[in-house]
C-alpha cells in the first residue's frame, strides 16, 4: 500500500468517511455487584490493611456527605455538593498513588483528600469557613485545598484545573521528581475548551499526568448520551490526543485502583500521559441547590442503588472475612457520631478576623488594599445587624 510520506498515512483510493462505531471502547471490570470476581478476571494484590482503609474512608464520604446535605437543608451551611455513588472512583484511585503526586480535584474528590489523612475537623473547618479553616473562610463550602497533602484547591470554574494539571506534571517532569499529578473531571467539564487544550499538549509533550474523567451520566440536568456527546463518551478523545486511554467502572473499586496503579506506571516511568474514564453515577442532587426529580426517574435511581460501589466492596472484604456486617455498621455509627460532633464544634468557631482578608497575596499590603479594608469596615459598622459574625470582631483587636 502507497503511504504519505509526511504525514505517514496509508492511502487509499476509494473515499471511506468513519464515524463514531469506528472506535468503541470497553469497560474494564473485576469485582462484580454480588462482591465477586468476575470470571476471567484477576483482582489486584491489595492487603488486609489497605483495603480495610479504603473501606474506612469511602463509609466515612458516605458519611459525611449525608449529614451535611442534611446541614444545609437545615440551614447550617450554605452550599454542598456531595460523591454519593461515586466514592470508588475518587477514593479507588487515591490509594493508587504515591503520596507525593499531586491531586487536583473538580468538587467531588472528597474521599481522595480523606485517604491522604484530611481530617473531619479539617473538613468541617472549610465547610463553615470559620478561623481554622485553611483556606482562611475565603472559598465556598467543598472548595478544599491541603498543601500538605499535595491536594490543590479546588476552583469554581470547570475544567480550569485540568491544563494546569498539563502545566504542573510537565514540572515535575523537568525536576525528575518521579512523581505524576491525576486530575478529576467531570463529563460535563470535558466539553469545556481546556479540556482538549490540555490532553493535546499532555500528549504532545509527554507529561506525567493522569486525566480521571467521572462518568457520572449528567452534567447538573444534562444526560451525557445524546446530549453531551455523540461518540462513545469521553475515552475516544484521549485515543484522538496519541494518549493511553482505559475506560473502566467506576464503581468497581479494584478496576479503579488496577487502572490507576497502571497508570501510575506509564506516567512516572515512561512520561506517558493518561486519560481514564471511570463510569459511575451521582445518586444525589449535583448540588444541594438541584433536584434530580425533575430529569430522571426514580427507577434510574433504583437500578444504579444496586451497584453501589461501597456496599460491593463490602460484599468482598465479608467474603474474605476481612469484616462482618456487624463490623462495619459498628464502624459506620462511630464514624456518624464523630461527624455530628465535628459539625457541632465547628459551627461554634468564629470566622476569620475580616483584616485576613487582605493577607497572603502580597508580602505587605499595599496602600489601596488598606483603603479598601477600611471602607469595608466602615460599611460593616454602619449596618452591624447584616453581619453579625463579623461586626463584634472588627474594633477591640479580637483576632
Amino acid at each position: 500500500m502507497a503511504k504519505d510520506k509526511q504525514h505517514q498515512l496509508d492511502i487509499v483510493t476509494k473515499p471511506e468517511f468513519l464515524d463514531g462505531s469506528a472506535l468503541k471502547i470497553p469497560m474494564f471490570q473485576i469485582l462484580a455487584e454480588d462482591g465477586t470476581i468476575r470470571k476471567g478476571a484477576e483482582a489486584p494484590a491489595m492487603d488486609k490493611e489497605l483495603a480495610l482503609k479504603i473501606f474506612d474512608t469511602m463509609q466515612f464520604i458516605r458519611i459525611l456527605d449525608e449529614r451535611m446535605i442534611a446541614a444545609q437543608r437545615q440551614g447550617r451551611i450554605s452550599f454542598y455538593l456531595s460523591s454519593l455513588g461515586e466514592e470508588a472512583a475518587s477514593i479507588g484511585s487515591a490509594a493508587a498513588l504515591d503520596d507525593g503526586d499531586m491531586i487536583m480535584g473538580q468538587y467531588r474528590e472528597q474521599g481522595a483528600l480523606a485517604f491522604r489523612g484530611f481530617t473531619v475537623e479539617q473538613f468541617m473547618n472549610q465547610l463553615f469557613s470559620n478561623e481554622r479553616d485553611l483556606g482562611k473562610g475565603r472559598q465556598m463550602p467543598v472548595h478544599y485545598g491541603c498543601a500538605d497533602l499535595n491536594f490543590m484547591t479546588i476552583a469554581s470554574p470547570l475544567a480550569t484545573q485540568i491544563p494546569q494539571a498539563t502545566g504542573y506534571a510537565y514540572g515535575q517532569k523537568m525536576e525528575k521528581s518521579g512523581k505524576c499529578t491525576i486530575c478529576y473531571f467531570g463529563e460535563g467539564a470535558a466539553s469545556e475548551g481546556d479540556f482538549h487544550a490540555a490532553l493535546n499538549m499532555a500528549a504532545v509533550y509527554k507529561v506525567p499526568a493522569i486525566f480521571f474523567c467521572r462518568n457520572n451520566g449528567y452534567a447538573i440536568s444534562t444526560p451525557s448520551q445524546g446530549e453531551q456527546y455523540a461518540g462513545d463518551g469521553i475515552a475516544p478523545r484521549g485515543v484522538a490526543y496519541g494518549m493511553k486511554t482505559i475506560r473502566v467502572d467506576g464503581n468497581d473499586l479494584f478496576a479503579v485502583y488496577q487502572a490507576t496503579l497502571l497508570a501510575r506506571k506509564l506516567a512516572v516511568e515512561e512520561n506517558e500521559p493518561v486519560l481514564i474514564e471511570g463510569m459511575s453515577y451521582r445518586m444525589a442532587g449535583h448540588s444541594t441547590s438541584d433536584d434530580p426529580t425533575g430529569y430522571r426517574t426514580r427507577e434510574e435511581e433504583d437500578e444504579w442503588r444496586a451497584k453501589d460501589p461501597v456496599v460491593r466492596f463490602q460484599k468482598w472484604l465479608q467474603k474474605q472475612e476481612w469484616i462482618t456486617e456487624e463490623q462495619a455498621q459498628e464502624n459506620y455509627d462511630s464514624k456518624k457520631a464523630a461527624v455530628l460532633a465535628a459539625l457541632k464544634s465547628a459551627e461554634t468557631v468564629p470566622v476569620p478576623h475580616i483584616d485576613e482578608i487582605i493577607n497572603d497575596v502580597y508580602d505587605t499590603p499595599p496602600k489601596h488594599l488598606k483603603q479598601q479594608l477600611e471602607a469595608l469596615k466602615a460599611h460593616i459598622r454602619k449596618y452591624p445587624d447584616a453581619y453579625p459574625k463579623t461586626a463584634s470582631r472588627i474594633d477591640g483587636g479580637d483576632k
